[in-house]
C-alpha cells in the first residue's frame, strides 16, 4: 500500500509534526489553505470515516479539539473550519482518513460557496424515511 500519511508516521516521509501519541498525529498540511492549516489522523491506516473504529474516532475527536484550541491561540486566528472529506465524490484524495483544520481570518479570501437546495411538496418527508430506514 502506497499511503503518504502512513509514510510519515512510520518516519519515511518528512512533516511539520504538531503532536503525536500512540494513537494520533497531527502535523501541518504542506498545500495550506490558510497557514496553519493542520491535518489531525489515525496512526492506524482506515480508508475513510466509516471505517474508523469507535475507540480511535474518539481519540481523533479529543485530539482534534487540543489541536482546535491550540490554533485559536497559537496564530490568534478568529475561528477555524474542521473538515472530513470521505470518498472522491465529496474531494477525498488522500484515502487514509483524516480532518482538516483550516484557522479562519475576517477577510481571508476563503470560503464554502454552496449550491443551496430546497425541497420541494414533501420531499423533505421521503428523505427522512429513507435515512430512517436505513438506520
Amino acid at each position: 500500500m502506497d499511503c503518504i500519511f502512513c509514510d510519515i508516521i512510520n518516519k519515511s516521509a518528512s512533516a511539520e509534526v504538531l503532536f503525536e501519541n500512540e494513537k494520533v498525529i497531527s502535523f501541518l498540511d504542506i498545500r495550506p489553505i490558510n497557514y496553519g492549516h493542520t491535518l489531525v489522523i489515525t496512526k492506524n491506516h482506515f480508508d475513510n470515516f466509516l471505517l474508523v473504529p469507535d475507540d480511535e474516532l474518539s481519540e481523533l475527536i479529543r485530539v482534534t479539539k487540543v489541536m482546535s484550541n491550540a490554533i485559536i491561540k497559537g496564530l490568534n486566528s478568529e475561528g477555524f473550519n474542521i473538515v472530513a472529506n470521505t470518498g472522491r465524490a465529496a474531494g477525498q484524495s488522500i484515502f487514509h482518513f483524516h480532518f482538516h483544520i483550516i484557522p479562519r481570518f475576517r477577510n481571508d479570501n476563503f470560503s464554502f460557496k454552496p449550491n443551496l437546495k430546497s425541497y420541494d411538496n414533501g420531499s423533505m418527508k421521503e428523505f427522512a424515511e429513507k435515512i430512517k430506514m436505513a438506520l
